[in-house]
């Protein structure tokens, strides 16, 4: 496969936004993932879940309990055990009395985040196509153990969120209630919604984005050093002008 374009590293600020606190003001999900995704193919992996669902749909060795201690470095030693780049953990948080925790993994090429055990119910595709780049993720049954009783009463969601790098010419979201076309958050944000029984039961995500070869970044730069450029140039014009009417008006001196 040929050398994919160079990426700028937009995702940085994103990340940076990112927390563990969700908006009160957004759906709640019980198991999130999100791929802050590069041009060059570089990306990075967050994953927001509870206990329960961690154990129920990727079978991690942590006890679900509400009243168990949970360990930072349990969480991590469970991911980097199943071959995943941990970059960071953070801190753990409740939410309708289940503990929840977040998870950053990293990688230069989005294709090997299925040699992640805990992300390997995924498939990745990423290559240059006619329009630009093709990303694809195709995400397959779980491989869970029981957690033991949840309060869980059916309503729960999961989501699978890709934060693209540039401009979106296609996807396939498809809202969850009514299976209409999905909408694009804050330009760049494309989300998969999936009930978390449907998720236990397997029920395939085929994620379908084509997206420009060119970042954000990379554009908003070049807009900016136009920009910058162009106005630096009648800067200098005004400048000359000023110095030539100041030169005619000394020789009539």
């Amino acid at each position: 496969m040929r050398t994919l374009a160079a990426g700028a590293g937009a995702a940085g600020l994103a990340l940076l936004l990112s927390s563990a606190c969700s908006n009160p003001l957004n759906p709640q999900y019980e198991y999130e993932e999100q791929l802050y995704l590069e041009v060059n193919g570089a990306a990075t992996a967050i994953v927001d879940a509870s206990i329960p669902a961690l154990v129920a749909l990727r079978g991690t060795k942590l006890d679900p309990s509400p009243t168990a201690r949970l360990d930072q470095a349990d969480v991590r030693r469970a991911y980097e055990a199943a071959g995943c780049r941990v970059v960071r953990v953070g801190q753990p948080w409740r939410r309708d009395g289940r503990r929840f925790i977040q998870v950053r993994i990293e990688t230069a090429d989005v294709r090997t985040l299925s040699q992640c055990g805990l992300l390997a119910w995924s498939t990745y595709t990423f290559e240059p196509d006619e329009t630009g780049l093709h990303f694809e993720q195709k995400v397959g049954a779980p491989a869970g153990r029981d957690p033991g009783h949840v309060n869980w009463d059916g309503s729960e969601l999961v989501a699978f969120k890709i934060h693209v790098p540039s401009q979106i010419i296609y996807h396939n979201v498809r809202r969850l209630k009514d299976n209409s076309a999905g909408e694009i958050e804050r330009g760049n944000i494309l989300t998969w919604e999936q009930t978390l029984a449907d998720r236990r039961a397997g029920k395939t995500i085929d994620m379908n984005v084509r997206i420009e070869a060119k970042s954000i970044l990379y554009r908003a730069i070049w807009l900016f050093t136009g920009s910058l450029a162009a106005a630096l140039v009648v800067l200098a014009t005004i400048v000359s002008l000023v110095m030539l009417r100041g030169k005619k008006a000394a020789k009539h001196l």
